[in-house]
């Protein structure tokens, strides 16, 4: 702290009541005081679909730490085991394996020679997490692939969504890897590949978001 600073706290000490205290022991008084962010950690797992192909990133496997920030959540996921230099999608699920239900495209986790990734994402992880459709709308009609945009949207009302999953981004990357070539949607122009981590250790209806208030 320079001579400023440390002339500020002094006289703020001295205006309050607290010429007593020095300058460093106020700053610890402070930070002391300050409620500890509240953080919940777990695992994600290989998804049970590849179970019929051993050769897939057998050893895929990743972590999740949920921290509170005032009126969101700050999710970081570190995922290892994958292919090298690749990049995967992550997803909020409704379910973590087939048929997945309601989806939300999070963002992307690039992994690096090693084959680990990190992703820091910002927004609602908690039980309060959902999606949510009043009525019909249309909606922009941006990509006509296997997996067209589709408009107008199906009405729905609230679907809490509570696991994760990670994606291979393309299914060339995943034959790559010996895993299956399939194409899924789960990518910004829906032509993503298999899916390589989910929560699938939590149950179906409680996946792990359920458990930050």
């Amino acid at each position: 702290m320079n001579c400023d600073g440390k002339s500020y706290i002094k006289s703020y000490m001295r205006s309050n009541g607290l010429a007593s205290f020095s300058g460093f022991a106020f700053i610890a008084m402070i930070v002391a005081a300050a409620p500890a962010a509240s953080a919940f950690s777990f695992s994600l797992v290989r998804s049970p679909a590849l179970s019929t192909s051993p050769l897939c990133v057998p050893h895929a496997s990743g972590t999740a730490t949920v921290v509170e920030s005032g009126p969101v959540e700050n999710l970081t996921v570190t995922v290892q085991g994958l292919r090298p230099n690749t990049d995967f999608d992550f997803f909020v699920i409704q379910v973590p394996n087939k048929p997945f239900g309601m989806t939300w495209y999070q963002g992307d986790i690039d992994t690096n020679s090693m084959g680990v990734g990190h992703g820091t994402f910002i927004g609602r992880f908690s039980i309060e997490t959902f999606i949510v459709a009043p009525g019909v709308a249309i909606a922009p009609l941006t990509f006509n692939n296997a997996f067209p945009s589709v408009s107008p949207n199906p009405p729905t009302g609230p679907i809490q969504m509570y696991h994760l999953g990670l994606w291979f981004n393309s299914p060339l990357d995943a034959q790559s890897a010996g895993c299956p070539n399939t194409v899924t949607p789960f990518n910004g122009p829906h032509n993503a590949g298999v899916q390589v981590l989910n929560t699938s250790n939590f149950p179906t209806v409680r996946g792990p978001l359920i458990n930050v208030p």
